[in-house]
């Protein structure tokens, strides 16, 4: 017998994938009226963390990702908890697209991890490079030209899903690099049972195969998600605090998807040899 919980979890999942399918079917008119490529993941997310969108949730539209990362609509919460974010660094987020994947320049037998300097304090994660390689590469490449500088985590999921989505330049979780990559490491040890555990960082998507594009999502409690979303990094103790105090803030629409109540801004995102 299916319990409410289960039954709840279920809701989220398919809201999250009709929402991605919305998101996919909006990028694609976007794309044939504009004659570009948008991206997306993810990370992120409702149910399945679409963010991207052109990426978790696609790239991040997808989460099924580019873990694309769906804002839904909104109430007026009753409410808002204090903003526990520092304000952002000066500055503003570039526009910079590219039309194919960078070349491969990492050591794949290298250790790296990824650092976010953010608004909240550092996250630190640790990243699968031999697990995850063109992921891997795509970061160090996007950090190394400052894509990800002064960007706004544009999402925040409280409910079945529990993920923050990041990575979109334009900040509305329909942004990328313009280009997509292929899907790896979906058979990682870690997702067990359908399961991305706290501590998981991923890619978003649009909801199709292979377009992971920008746009991730950071898990802070575990989280019922189908194994569409690269898996590519493990957050440190210290980020998890820092992922955990902006989740208490809560969001903006009091429905549980929606933006950060805290002002989550990467003021800097850096890649190095660990």
């Amino acid at each position: 017998m299916v319990s409410q919980e289960q039954r709840r979890r279920q809701l989220a999942r398919e809201k999250f994938l009709r929402q991605q399918q919305r998101r996919t079917e909006a990028r694609r008119k976007s794309r044939v009226r504009n004659s570009v490529i948008a991206s997306v993941l993810g990370v992120v997310v409702i149910g399945s963390v679409a963010l991207y969108t052109t990426g978790v949730l696609k790239n991040d539209d997808d989460k099924k990702t580019n873990a694309s990362a769906e804002v839904t609509p909104s109430a007026t919460p009753t409410s808002k908890a204090p903003d526990p974010c520092a304000k952002p660094a000066a500055g503003s987020a570039k526009k910079l697209s590219w039309k194919k994947e960078p070349a491969m320049t990492i050591d794949t037998s290298a250790k790296y991890t990824l650092k976010l300097a953010t608004t909240c304090g550092d996250i630190g994660v640790a990243l699968k490079t031999s697990a995850a390689p063109h992921t891997v590469n795509s970061f160090d490449f996007l950090a190394g030209k400052g894509y990800f500088d002064h960007t706004k985590c544009h999402r925040l999921t409280t409910r079945g899903i529990y993920v923050l989505q990041c990575g979109d330049p334009q900040g509305t979780g329909m942004g990328g690099p313009g280009y997509t990559l292929p899907d790896e490491n979906l058979k990682d040890k870690s997702l067990k049972n359908n399961t991305y555990p706290a501590g998981t960082v991923a890619m978003a998507n649009t909801g199709q195969k292979h377009t992971g594009g920008s746009q991730f999502f950071l898990v802070y409690k575990d989280s019922q998600l189908p194994p569409s979303y690269t898996p590519f990094g493990t957050i440190d103790a210290a980020g998890m605090k820092v992922l955990n105090k902006i989740a208490a803030a809560g969001e903006s629409t009091g429905n549980g998807d929606g933006a950060p109540n805290a002002t989550v801004v990467i003021d800097k995102a850096t890649v190095g040899k660990s």
